[in-house]
């Protein structure tokens, strides 16, 4: 969400200000000129030039000729987050394991707030129809990942994540909280979440929920294909499988 404080909405600090500014770069944005941070962000050039020469003296941007890409700062405090890094690490084996199984995208996700933010990838060969990336955050509510997550989250986040609103992403987007919560249900029963082009057209999905050391759920992980080449249906056992497993050394482990 975008905070603009000439729309009516709750006054944008400095802080909140920096935020938008590092969240102008997209997936394939090697810098960015002074302009298209402005525009992106949606605030005045001499704020972006202020706030850019605090940022850059921290190291989360660096300057270029033509403007700024983001610093090393921001990577190494990626690398702190303890949680997200040990179930990546612990992870990872089976999304390898999954990856060799479907030779598909192969995606780690968490939930955070209402949408769901994916942590580590494994790349098919064959390229998706949008490309995704760590770090990249999708609807909760439509994608695969965050379904699985749902159907196992406490009745309060399903209704956080309602009450942000079902946007209609494409035609197949269920937006509909009744519907919603009765196919949660189904998943929650089948152990398995199928997105067939709710969220990207063009996208198939199936995810399954990665479990803790007191089963609370805590992630999902999922194989995404394009809808010509895959019907989700026959990456369900591999995916499932993949989370069962991930799940049990995670219980071990403690």
């Amino acid at each position: 969400m975008r905070f603009d404080e000439r729309n009516g909405q709750r006054p944008v600090g400095t802080l909140d200000r920096a935020f938008l500014i590092l969240d102008a770069f997209g997936p394939d944005d090697a810098e960015l000129t002074l302009a298209e941070l402005a525009r992106r962000s949606d605030i005045p050039k001499p704020t972006v030039l202020r706030i850019a020469a605090a940022l850059t003296e921290w190291g989360a941007l660096e300057r270029t000729e033509g403007g700024y890409r983001l610093g090393v700062r921001l990577f190494e405090l990626g690398g702190l987050s303890r949680r997200q890094r040990r179930f990546r690490d612990v992870a990872l084996p089976f999304m390898e394991d999954l990856y060799e199984a479907t030779h598909e995208t192969v995606h780690l996700a968490v939930l955070e707030g209402t949408t769901t933010l994916i942590v580590e990838k494994i790349a098919g060969h064959r390229p998706l129809p949008v490309p995704s990336r760590v770090g990249g955050r999708g609807p909760a509510y439509c994608t695969a990942l965050g379904k699985a997550i749902l159907a196992f989250s406490p009745p309060a986040v399903v209704d956080a994540v309602i009450d942000a609103g079902l946007a209609r992403w494409t035609p197949y987007t269920i937006v509909v909280p009744t519907l919603l919560r009765d196919h949660l249900a189904e998943i929650s029963r089948a152990g398995v979440a199928y997105e067939r082009e709710e969220s990207t057209t063009g996208v198939v999905c199936a995810a399954s929920p990665v479990f803790g050391r007191r089963r609370e759920v805590i992630g999902g992980i999922s194989v995404a294909a394009s809808i010509h080449r895959m019907s989700p249906e026959r990456l369900a056992p591999a995916v499932r499988t993949a989370a069962l497993s991930l799940s049990r050394v995670l219980a071990q482990a403690g």
